[in-house]
């Protein structure tokens, strides 16, 4: 349970203000169609972090423990840091949907979320996720509610909710809870 919490925590705060959930806003806007576009995210983020899970998990058959636990350790710290960095999404991702729009809504939306999770914060964190907690499925499932848990108010409420959210604090929330889980796999690892 504690990792399936983590994996939501972690993945819901790391997409506010992220550049998928500016896509997400961009495509409502765009489609104004909220169903398909949101089956889309849940598909394209189940793909996406079901590969990123398997590859946590098969690092971890790769590298030996102690070189795991820093591995992990430091890309959770780099990813604090991660966090303080604001994304944005820039004039040629926004024009990409005009560019993909003639696969229709759902299309679209599936092709540019995937894309855009392509070496992404959230993408990077399932991996890491996955080999610290040692668990494909519980961890996909929490990054996949993690990222419908950003992404649906986006969808449904657009710009009026987007602009009243205090991104910088959730950054900072969501770079403490790296920094804690990184730490936390060392002092674990080394105090049983």
């Amino acid at each position: 349970m504690y990792a399936f919490l983590i994996s939501v925590s972690i993945v819901a705060l790391a997409e506010m203000g992220d550049k998928t959930q500016l896509l997400a806003l961009l495509l409502a806007a765009r489609f104004r169609k909220p169903v398909p576009i949101l089956l889309a995210i849940v598909l394209s983020t189940t793909i996406n972090h079901g590969i990123s899970a398997v590859l946590g998990q098969w690092l971890t058959t790769v590298v030996s423990p102690t070189v795991m636990v820093w591995i992990l350790a430091l890309g959770f710290i780099g990813m604090a840091v991660w966090m303080l960095i604001p994304d944005k999404l820039d004039g040629d991702e926004a024009e990409s949907i005009y560019k993909w729009q003639r696969f229709g809504v759902f299309g679209a939306t599936f092709i540019l979320f995937f894309l855009a999770e392509i070496g992404d914060k959230t993408q990077i964190a399932t991996v890491a996720l996955s080999a610290r907690f040692d668990s494909i499925v519980t961890v996909l499932v929490g990054t996949t509610i993690g990222m419908m848990i950003a992404n649906a108010p986006a969808v449904f409420l657009g710009n009026k909710l987007a602009g009243k959210l205090p991104i910088t604090l959730i950054h900072r929330i969501s770079a403490v809870i790296f920094l804690v889980v990184g730490i936390s796999a060392v002092v674990q690892h080394y105090m049983g």
